[in-house]
């Protein structure tokens, strides 16, 4: 099947950006280079064209109840105007995605998911519609989305496209009327730098894409650098950290999964899990040696395989050849030996904490 482009597929030809299929979608690896981009989102601005991403809105009476229904996190008389990261899972508690929810007014969410999963996430939430007073409308193919990323961002957004942003805190939302339209603004970022994400329709996002260039305020980043920027501060990606077989207990995201509300589907799966300790984890991993460990590597402990790489990289921000991996719960413990399997060679490591770089977020 052919793959899909984002409003600005012909922009990154323009700029010589290096194409690769990504979530079903023809999406830009990189531009310059995945280093440079990099650098520019930790030190400066990047912007990124995450049009890719899907969305559904959630409306009326049980909306609320519906979405604490599907969703891991608890929405119980929650302000407008503020996001919550959390999972909805099966009910043997395996991910069916990860994904952020927006608070958008009353008995109005926002969510917003993963490309990979946008067909999947919609048909499930669908399904666990049934006996809900709500209207559900996929929303996917009118957004556009731009993300706008580092500790100048905030400027860039203020500035360039004339957008007031500052009184938005981390992980909070608003909409701003502008150009004859309404756009969603929100401030979470997946970097673990200060963020915007401006959801808009495609000829609004085509526009403020072109006044980013023009402005050499912020560098065009790709995908390429958006994994090694979020996979440097332990954020999951579906795929990789979560999966059908991996829970959010697994991934140790527990912390999204409010056990205390009264249900949610998965809820007895991954408290069963929690309680009794899962038998595999997401964890960390530092090599001695600068090799990068690649997806799919196999984990050792005293010679047997653990586990495998989930992701890995020499580490831009540190230099550190590191890797998050899924392996048996017994050897999960910080501090233990491992190796990696590199092909034919085998190379030393140790247990480390998720986390290899600190988040600079605006509290």
């Amino acid at each position: 099947m052919e793959n899909k482009r984002t409003c600005l597929y012909d922009k990154h030809v323009a700029l010589g950006a290096l194409m690769s299929p990504f979530g079903g979608f023809d999406m830009p690896i990189q531009y310059s280079s995945i280093i440079e981009e990099h650098n520019a989102v930790r030190q400066h601005c990047g912007v990124f064209d995450v049009s890719h991403m899907g969305e559904v809105s959630v409306k009326g009476k049980d909306a609320e109840r519906y979405v604490n229904h599907i969703f891991t996190n608890d929405v119980t008389n929650a302000p407008v105007g503020q996001i919550y990261y959390g999972m909805m899972c099966y009910e043997n508690g395996g991910t069916v995605d990860d994904l952020l929810v927006y608070k958008m007014g009353e008995n109005d969410f926002f969510l917003v998911i993963n490309a990979a999963n946008i067909d999947k996430d919609w048909a499930w939430i669908q399904q666990q519609a049934k006996g809900f007073d709500i209207e559900l409308n996929h929303c996917s193919d009118y957004y556009g989305q731009l993300a706008v990323q580092g500790p100048e961002a905030e400027s860039v957004v203020e500035e360039v496209l004339g957008l007031s942003c500052k009184e938005l805190v981390f992980y909070t939302v608003k909409t701003i009327d502008t150009e004859g339209e309404t756009l969603i603004v929100s401030r979470t970022g997946y970097t673990g730098e200060d963020g915007f994400e401006i959801y808009g329709s495609h000829d609004y996002i085509r526009r403020a894409w072109d006044k980013l260039m023009e402005s050499k305020r912020c560098l065009p980043c790709g995908l390429g650098c958006r994994d090694t920027l979020r996979f440097e501060v332990g954020l999951p990606l579906y795929g990789d950290e979560l999966s059908d077989e991996i829970t959010p207990v697994m991934a140790g995201l527990s912390m999204f999964c409010k056990f205390d509300k009264p249900e949610f589907i998965g809820k007895e799966a991954l408290l069963k899990q929690k309680t009794e300790g899962p038998k595999q984890r997401v964890i960390g991993i530092e090599l001695a040696d600068r090799a990068i460990p690649r997806h799919g590597y196999d984990v050792l402990f005293e010679g047997e395989k653990i586990g495998e790489v989930t992701t890995g990289y020499n580490s831009i921000s540190t230099g550190k050849s590191v890797c998050m991996a899924l392996v048996d719960a017994a050897h999960a413990k910080l501090g233990t030996e491992v190796a990696i399997q590199i092909r034919k060679k085998t190379f030393p490591g140790v247990v480390v904490k998720k986390k290899f770089y600190d988040k600079h977020y605006k509290k």
